[in-house]
């Protein structure tokens, strides 16, 4: 993780949004460089800053939170999304991911709860709420499995994914160097039309699962 991870936090409820600043503020390694309570605003102030992070709410005037993911990884791909939502839905959720965001947090989440995801996401994986894991899940494997396009080379590097591996510690393991396995990763991602390294381990951890209890789900 970087030294100092820069932070913009937006979200139309002023309130929330200065707790968020404030537990955010104090804790050591971060710096909110900005705030905002519309899209317009977070755009604004993530052309300004240039932040490591947003924390984003979907539900913002101007456009609604996913309008800004959009715009944010096409004008700032160097910037982490964070989502901090109530929305429990598996539409929003899938289509935060899928559109650029690294971590989707539930609002009522401690500031520590908050704190570790964002660390997290900025160590360069991404993070979901616990309890909107298994709707995730269902949604990447209720239909057929494309697991089956992967190269041994790159099941392997899955499979090590799904167990919490770095690049770095997948690339000890298989003897690759690092540049090497995140050429496999992007390959991964590819094959299996995901958009996160979250979604292709959350994807490994179900297929091993079934094979080695075929009959659970049955």
């Amino acid at each position: 993780m970087a030294d100092l991870v820069r932070i913009v936090v937006a979200d139309d409820h002023p309130l929330l949004r200065q707790g968020v600043v404030q537990v955010l503020g104090a804790e050591p390694g971060f710096q909110v460089v900005g705030e905002a309570g519309s899209v317009d605003e977070v755009l604004k102030r993530v052309d300004e800053t240039r932040p490591d992070l947003v924390v984003l709410d979907l539900d913002m005037p101007g456009g609604g939170g996913l309008a800004a993911i959009s715009r944010i990884v096409t004008e700032s791909p160097v910037t982490a999304i964070v989502v901090l939502t109530v929305s429990e839905d598996r539409e929003d959720l899938m289509k935060a991911l899928r559109m650029g965001a690294r971590g989707y947090v539930l609002k009522g989440v401690s500031g520590i709860g908050l704190i570790h995801a964002i660390r997290v996401v900025a160590d360069g994986d991404a993070y979901v709420s616990s309890s909107l894991a298994g709707a995730m899940l269902y949604e990447m494997t209720h239909e057929a499995s494309p697991l089956e396009r992967l190269t041994d080379r790159e099941r392997e590097v899955l499979e090590l994914l799904a167990e919490g591996l770095s690049n770095r510690e997948i690339g000890a393991r298989l003897y690759l160097a690092e540049k090497t396995v995140k050429h496999h990763m992007t390959s991964v991602l590819q094959k299996l039309q995901v958009r996160s390294r979250l979604e292709a381990a959350l994807m490994a951890q179900r297929a091993l699962r079934e094979r080695a209890d075929p009959h659970k789900d049955s």
